[in-house]
């Protein structure tokens, strides 16, 4: 990935604080995960709806996310507001996280959404694309675009809530990709400033051969995936008609500034580079181009400390063009788990 050196292409660093936590992981995360096995440890203390996130905040552990899977499934991880906030003038753009298919907020973010929060940004989330099978937890299977609407509503209250012109997004999986139908199809784009997808599936998924199965029998091969009650399953696969859709008028459209994370492990979003868009304001990341030690995959990839670090760093800039990420610090990161101690 080249770097300009020009000074007005710099990116700010995240912190010393925040570089030094993302970076630590390893051998505490595995115990850390240990521990919520055997012991079923609880979330980092999740914060309801509509509280003002007080902080600081401990970064969640994967383990701790899976955790509310039995404790609060349905609820939000800590430093979600979800109600008003106020920006600040270093971070003027409040954040949305959108989490991937079967996902949900608080399996998903109890390591961004605390960093980010303790950063000083205005955090909101939501669960998004319930269907018939959710039970209040496996969320994102509803069909894309039904959810790209949920995503129009919510980012309206919270421009509401802070009293701000954009929006931020950062999204895992499905939650990278969806909002661009937002932002192509739905006219959302002037409320976007910064789309950040961390192993986004933009141009769908060859996973298995789902798409060549699907493809044999035409469209309505696309379709009967989606019988299953996954809507969304069945507009991911490579080639779907949803997918050609999305993506017939170019993978960008002007405004927002996109950034890309993925990583060469990625054994959902396949081939790992389908994740990456074409256009301007386009920043595509591979991690292990950044740092060879890092072995994350595509769930893990949500608690892998470079790659929160390049989010970081994205976010960190409020300029109006999508220039080159510092260099984030490297560490030895597990498949499956990450790297984000508590």
């Amino acid at each position: 990935m080249e770097r300009s050196t020009h000074p007005r292409h710099r990116r700010r660093r995240p912190g010393a604080r925040t570089a030094a936590r993302l970076a630590a992981g390893g051998a505490g995360l595995a115990l850390a995960l240990a521990a919520a096995v055997v012991g079923g440890a609880g979330p980092a203390g999740a914060a309801g709806a509509g509280a003002a996130a007080a902080g600081p905040y401990p970064e969640g552990t994967i383990a701790q996310g899976f955790a509310t899977e039995l404790t609060d499934p349905d609820g939000m991880p800590p430093g979600v507001v979800n109600g008003p906030c106020t920006p600040s003038s270093a971070h003027p753009y409040p954040v949305v996280l959108v989490h991937g298919t079967f996902a949900n907020e608080n399996v998903s973010w109890q390591a961004l959404a605390p960093l980010l929060a303790d950063s000083g940004y205005c955090v909101f989330g939501f669960n998004y694309g319930a269907t018939a099978s959710s039970a209040g937890r496996f969320y994102g299977e509803a069909a894309v675009e039904d959810s790209a609407r949920q995503l129009a509503g919510f980012v309206s209250r919270v421009l509401a809530w802070t009293g701000a012109r954009q929006v931020d997004i950062v999204g895992h999986s499905q939650g990278g990709m969806m909002p661009r139908y937002y932002v192509d199809v739905l006219g959302g784009a002037p409320r976007v400033h910064t789309l950040v997808g961390l192993a986004p599936s933009n141009h769908g998924t060859t996973l298995d051969g789902l798409d060549a199965l699907a493809a044999a029998f035409g469209d309505q091969g696309y379709a009967m995936a989606g019988a299953t009650g996954c809507a969304a399953c069945a507009e991911q696969q490579a080639g779907s008609p949803f997918m050609r859709a999305l993506n017939a008028g170019g993978d960008t459209v002007p405004g927002p500034n996109y950034v890309v994370i993925e990583s060469t492990h990625d054994e959902v979003v396949t081939p790992y580079s389908s994740a990456f868009l074409r256009g301007p304001d386009v920043m595509d990341v591979t991690l292990q181009d950044q740092c060879a030690t890092d072995a994350s995959e595509h769930l893990g990839i949500i608690y892998d400390p470079v790659a929160l670090q390049d989010v970081a760093a994205a976010l960190a800039d409020n300029g109006p063009a999508v220039a080159p990420l510092p260099e984030p610090a490297c560490s030895l990161v597990a498949p499956g788990v990450g790297g984000v101690t508590g």
